[in-house]
């Protein structure tokens, strides 16, 4: 070996050295932030919320909420997809990700291409509920007065192409019936519009709508997801009737595509332990919710990819106009 390039062939080797052990630097070094598209108080940050004391904790770094409100969290996705895909910026993401992209000519992202999956946190089923002078008691009964009244029953939603206005249209779609959609300026208006009697029926979160059921304002009709719910085992799922429908509120973890595997990984695992707090799992469950966290990233990305083509054929079948 010529002794002369001898020193550059050391400098370079120790330069490699050092990069080694830079990339091997123990993550997070510093604050992890998850970006979430509701406000305070609503359902998603609630969930992170609830979470990030503990995730801190497991990850030995503090865990900042960030709400960036707006677009039914298609703000919050925008601003997510564009930060570095490093771990330390990620997005708490909701079933609206999902219905965006089926009712949004220009949402501003892509749920698959711009994200990589870390993990489902939590599921908070959805309640069809009717207000008492509707003279049902259970889906099949729903079902057979829609037939016979088409197109005279209305029902409310948080706004027209929300969530709660897809949900009721696969309910509607997979039961051969029409309904009247009533849009309103949110879900707690459209509550308060069934509740009043105003309008008779509603679809949405099992959180919100069963106190109501419960001081016998509302009368419960079934729930969305495929098992009953833990809070309410009284109440039959709309499947048990409808077979094959689920529509669910759920909120997970998503980062940055091209994140490192290893650092998803290590933001999988603190999920995980996170949801195993039993602090944590009472609060949900009281709540009417279902811890249902990933097995692996992939286990969620699959569960996103359902999603996203689930939601535009609902959109074509009922004539919902894509904003």
């Amino acid at each position: 070996m010529n002794s002369a390039r001898f020193p550059y062939i050391a400098c370079a080797a120790i330069a490699l050295a050092c990069a080694g052990a830079a990339s091997a630097a123990p993550y997070p070094e510093k604050p992890v932030r998850i970006i979430v598209g509701s406000a305070p108080g609503g359902g998603t940050d609630n969930v992170v919320r609830t979470m990030a004391p503990r995730m801190s904790q497991v990850l030995g770094q503090q865990v900042i909420v960030d709400n960036r409100v707006g677009a039914a969290g298609a703000i919050a996705a925008r601003q997510a997809a564009r930060a570095a895909p490093d771990g330390y910026t990620i997005l708490a993401t909701f079933a609206s990700h999902a219905t965006n992209l089926a009712v949004m000519k220009e949402p501003g992202y892509d749920l698959e291409r711009d994200f990589t999956p870390i993990s489902m946190t939590i599921v908070f089923p959805n309640l069809l509920a009717s207000h008492p002078s509707l003279p049902v008691k259970d889906v099949k009964g729903l079902v057979a007065l829609a037939r016979k009244h088409a197109g005279e029953l209305q029902y409310a939603s948080g706004s027209y192409g929300a969530s709660t206005h897809l949900f009721m249209e696969l309910f509607l779609t997979m039961t051969k019936s029409r309904m009247v959609n009533v849009p309103f300026k949110g879900f707690g208006p459209a509550i308060t519009g069934v509740v009043s009697g105003e309008v008779t029926l509603l679809l949405g979160s099992v959180v919100t709508i069963l106190p109501h059921v419960r001081s016998g304002r509302l009368t419960a009709l079934g729930v969305s997801s495929a098992k009953r719910v833990s809070a309410a085992r009284d109440i039959p799922t709309i499947g048990e009737s409808v077979p094959g429908y689920e529509a669910d509120n759920w909120s997970g973890l998503i980062a940055p595509a091209g994140t490192p595997k290893d650092i998803v990984a290590r933001l999988h695992a603190a999920v995980i332990e996170t949801l195993k707090a039993p602090e944590i799992a009472k609060r949900f469950v009281t709540e009417g919710g279902e811890l249902a966290p990933s097995r692996t990233p992939e286990e969620f990305g699959a569960m996103i990819s359902k999603e996203v083509r689930k939601w535009p054929k609902v959109v074509k079948e009922a004539g919902i106009q894509v904003q």
